[in-house]
């Protein structure tokens, strides 16, 4: 059965992933920037509410993923703090100044989280060989990569997505994300032969308001779509 999880980067989102019957969420902020780690009192509304599964994006900053040490602590501590607030699992990853992925960091995070579930998140797309990338994850031990292969849609990348599959030969859980809908996700999962989905099913939710957005304070905002979710889940 395919495992579809959602990017969640309010309670709404949230919300909305569970009634639409997704298997899990990736929980963050910022989601104009890529996303960012979400504040702990989103983190411990979701668990109140959630029984599916949590995973949290640990992502300090928005722009490239090549981290100092002072961010590498802030990571380490961020994912203890998640791990307190009953998160199931988190997404992450580090590069080098090369894109290559950061071992000794990946190490690092992967033991802050360990017995969590693990998902190296999208900075593997900048990677510049993706097999030996691939290689390098599976090394870790960590259990799944979120990848549009190296697109800008998981449309785009399938044929990559599809290859990534094949060599990773059931040692770890390739999961394409970026750009997924009802309208593409059948075509995705046939051509990749991946098990697991990744998107967010947003809709702009617009409340009445009392005058013109200002650049940077826009009045709308985005939200999952539980009836996108559930025709996603329809078609898969």
């Amino acid at each position: 059965m395919p495992i579809l999880e959602i990017c969640a980067g309010n309670l709404q989102s949230a919300l909305a992933a569970q009634e639409g019957g997704a298997h899990r969420i990736e929980l963050c902020s910022a989601l104009d920037c890529g996303g960012l780690t979400p504040s702990l009192g989103l983190l411990h509304a979701v668990r109140k509410h959630l029984h599916i599964a949590v995973n949290v994006l640990i992502r300090p900053r928005e722009g490239n993923f090549c981290y100092d040490d002072a961010e590498l602590a802030v990571m380490l501590d961020d994912i203890r703090l998640c791990r307190d607030a009953g998160a199931d699992g988190v997404a992450i990853g580090a590069l080098d100044a090369e894109n290559q992925l950061d071992i000794p960091k990946m190490q690092a995070l992967c033991q802050a989280a360990a017995g969590m579930d693990i998902t190296c998140h999208r900075a593997f797309d900048f990677a510049p060989d993706p097999i030996e990338a691939l290689n390098s994850l599976v090394a870790l031990g960590i259990p799944r990569v979120l990848t549009s292969g190296q697109a800008t849609s998981a449309f785009e990348g399938r044929f990559l997505l599809k290859n990534l599959v094949e060599h990773a030969a059931g040692r770890i859980s390739v999961m394409p994300g970026a750009g997924l809908s009802a309208r593409n996700i059948r075509e995705v999962a046939e051509t990749t032969g991946a098990r697991e989905f990744h998107l967010s099913a947003k809709t702009k939710v617009a409340p009445p308001g009392f005058g013109n957005d200002i650049p940077g304070l826009e009045w709308g905002y985005w939200a999952s779509d539980a009836a996108q979710i559930r025709a996603v889940l329809q078609v898969l």
